[in-house]
């Protein structure tokens, strides 16, 4: 006798949204092929796994000029052969971190 399986039942909410918001949602949803509640629920994951990746980048540990070094010489040990042509670090990127080390800006920003 096969085990039956309990389907997670779907929990009902009432969302007021503004006209305006309803009428751009719809509009999307319709564009995408999908219900406006089916839209909605991805939306809403979307910004939950959005959140969630702030926090976690909020709890990992900080990039320091030692975490940089200490992994630029693990790609620095040698190997039984030279590393692929796409495998090699950028020399411009060796001059960036060098430049950091000492104070400087790679002339990005932070944004």
């Amino acid at each position: 006798m096969p085990v039956s399986q309990k389907k997670a039942a779907a929990s009902k909410f009432p969302l007021r949204l503004t006209p305006s918001v309803r009428r751009v949602a719809e509009s999307f949803s319709q564009r995408e092929g999908v219900s406006l509640n089916q839209f909605i629920n991805i939306a809403v994951a979307e910004k939950l796994a959005h959140l969630q990746h702030e926090e976690w980048l909020a709890r990992r540990p900080k990039v320091t000029n030692a975490s940089i070094s200490r992994a630029l010489d693990v790609l620095d040990r040698p190997r039984g052969h030279a590393p692929e042509e796409f495998d090699r670090i950028p020399a411009g990127y060796r001059r960036a971190h060098r430049r950091l080390s000492a104070g400087g800006t790679t002339g990005r920003s932070k944004a």
